[in-house]
């Protein structure tokens, strides 16, 4: 079954207009002052949100590095 019309150059332009991809929003560490992206967890520090550290060993997430 075919669609009843074809759809235009113009319409398909302006659906796609939304479709580009976004940068990711990066803010600083409190604990280390370093960047971080949202909703993660700090690399250095393990800080994650006020009264929550998270610590992975196996990833170096949390631990201290020499």
């Amino acid at each position: 079954m075919l669609p009843p019309q074809r759809c235009s150059r113009g319409r398909t332009r302006r659906r796609r207009a939304h479709d580009s991809l976004k940068g990711l929003t990066v803010t600083l560490c409190p604990v280390t002052s370093m960047p971080k992206n949202h909703h993660r967890a700090c690399r250095q520090s393990g800080y994650y949100r006020p009264g929550l550290t998270i610590v992975v060993p196996k990833l170096g997430i949390g631990v201290e590095r020499d």
